[in-house]
């Protein structure tokens, strides 16, 4: 691919003062890389694992080590992992029907949860559909406040006057809101304030995107039950499919009959030769994480340098591998995709189209030139066509190839700014 030479002599700005965060990015690769390492020595991992079964998966060695290992790396007392799961929405669905009952309250404390659970809640859609709502559970929200931070004053009054709050919900990333990512050490203190005030209700958090960008997961300070998807950060790039929730006993085990069946739960489920790519996918997934970090960084730099409003800033902390770009224009969100795409090692021929894509409230355009479909830690963009046309940003399986993509990107967007000066 060919770039201007004002596009690469930015690029080489932006290393340039990237360099130090760089350092710190491959320290955190090398602190979670560890953390899975031991979890693998801790239970003996060999190849013997790596085997496959069929129908009913009973006694399937591989699968249940692998939660065990997940469980261990995560900071939980338990866990599953299953390809079945097709997407993080269905897993967070899961986890929410295994925990809920009628009369409950699902609150949320971070605003309004990503698009495509809208209509699981049933504050969109038809509620007849088997929505919770449909199942007689209620919906309570308060947004963040204006720093991005939990108003904890109102979720404690809420706490206190509404007793059948079952769930209160925290979505990590930021959706398809222009908001900051939830950091681990705010969900900690969120954790204990609501435990402090309500110790029998679960903590659920959807931690989409957010996986290895820190040391510790939201397990580890205290969450009963945390919930991603396998084709982004914690698949390494290897999954194909599949999703992950653990968390305390309890709330796994609830999950886990929701998942399958009570009286059963985690003990079926055939792996039909999947096992190696998801071993394999939680070794990578630390160092992919990084590569994918460090492309939201040189993002960050390059398209603030050339004038559009950015969050994360390149030099702020990093809670997940979402980067923000307001192209405010319907026409310069298709450029940014298309540029994603032409940068993209699969279809990258294809040009990206707003459509009514299934769970979304508007027309979305998504860039998406991955090995797995839809896998959001390999490049990829997508967004909203609403105002301010904010371009979502993620991934990048190396970061050379984020680095081309991000290029690619640049160039298209100019290309599009300059039609319209």
């Amino acid at each position: 691919m060919q770039f201007s030479e004002p596009i690469l002599r930015l690029a080489a700005e932006a290393e340039k003062n990237l360099a130090g965060r760089f350092v710190e990015l491959d320290r955190l690769s090398f602190e979670n890389t560890a953390r899975v390492m031991d979890a693998f020595r801790e239970h003996r991992v060999s190849d013997s694992l790596f085997g496959t079964s069929s129908g009913y998966g009973i006694g399937d060695r591989g699968r249940d080590v692998l939660d065990e290992i997940w469980a261990d790396v995560m900071g939980a007392e338990a866990a599953f992992v299953r390809t079945s799961l097709v997407s993080g929405t269905h897993a967070l669905t899961v986890g929410l029907f295994g925990l809920l009952r009628p009369g409950d309250i699902l609150y949320s404390v971070a605003g309004k949860p990503y698009d495509t659970l809208e209509e699981v809640i049933g504050i969109a859609g038809d509620p007849g559909n088997g929505s919770l709502k449909d199942f007689g559970i209620f919906y309570r929200q308060t947004d963040l406040g204006a720093d991005g931070r939990f108003r904890f004053a109102e979720i404690e009054k809420n706490l206190s006057e509404e007793p059948c709050v079952k769930v209160v919900f925290v979505q990590r990333s930021k959706g398809y809101l222009n908001r900051k990512t939830l950091s681990v050490a705010q969900i900690e203190e969120l954790v204990k304030r609501v435990k402090a005030i309500r110790p029998d209700v679960y903590v659920v958090v959807d931690n989409c995107y957010g996986e290895f960008t820190e040391t510790r997961e939201p397990c580890a300070v205290g969450a009963d039950l945390v919930i991603g998807s396998l084709i982004k950060n914690p698949g390494g790039g290897m999954a194909e499919s599949g999703g992950y929730l653990a968390g305390s006993r309890r709330a796994v085990e609830l999950a886990g009959y929701r998942l399958t069946s009570v009286g059963i739960g985690t003990e079926q489920g055939a792996t039909l030769g999947q096992n190696k790519s998801l071993y394999k996918g939680l070794f990578y997934a630390p160092h992919t994480v990084v590569q994918a970090l460090k492309t939201a960084c040189l993002a960050a730099y390059v398209f603030e340098k050339l004038g559009y409003e950015v969050e994360p800033k390149w030099n702020e902390p990093r809670y997940d591998i979402i980067q923000t770009v307001q192209t405010a224009s319907k026409e310069g969100l298709c450029a940014f995709c298309k540029g994603i795409q032409e940068g993209s090692p699969v279809d990258a021929f294809v040009t990206p189209e707003p459509w009514d894509m299934p769970g979304y409230t508007d027309q979305v355009v998504m860039a998406a030139g991955g090995f797995t479909q839809g896998s959001s830690i390999e490049l990829s963009a997508d967004g909203p066509i609403r105002p301010p046309y904010t371009a979502f940003f993620q991934g990048g399986l190396t970061y050379a190839s984020g680095r081309i993509g991000i290029l690619s990107a640049a160039q298209r967007l100019l290309e599009e700014r300059g039609k319209s000066e």
